[in-house]
């Protein structure tokens, strides 16, 4: 996993502590191994949540974009339905 995420345009307008947070997110992320990943990143959606901070879909777009790059298709199904389920799971709190 590179750093070339970070020249994407959607970042532009995420606010710095967002864009502080998806920094230390990869940073983990990159000393994980293949089958941490979808664990870690529900851990870290959650622990987002919990500290109120929530995601556009662009933004969440775009992690998962970071984090699936090297994942199998069945990998990124998984992780597609973890991230249906953050998404219902934020919904009922608002």
């Amino acid at each position: 996993m590179d750093n070339d995420w970070k020249q994407d345009p959607r970042l532009n307008q995420m606010s710095k502590e967002k864009l502080d947070y998806l920094t230390n997110m990869v940073a983990h992320i990159k000393s994980l191994k293949k089958d941490q990943l979808l664990p870690a990143f529900a851990s870290m959606q959650m622990d987002a949540m919990k500290k109120g901070m929530n995601f556009t879909n662009d933004e969440t777009d775009l992690l998962l974009s970071v984090l699936s790059a090297n994942m199998t298709p069945a990998e990124k199904s998984r992780m597609e339905s973890i991230r249906a389920l953050a998404n219902k799971m934020a919904a009922r709190k608002s």
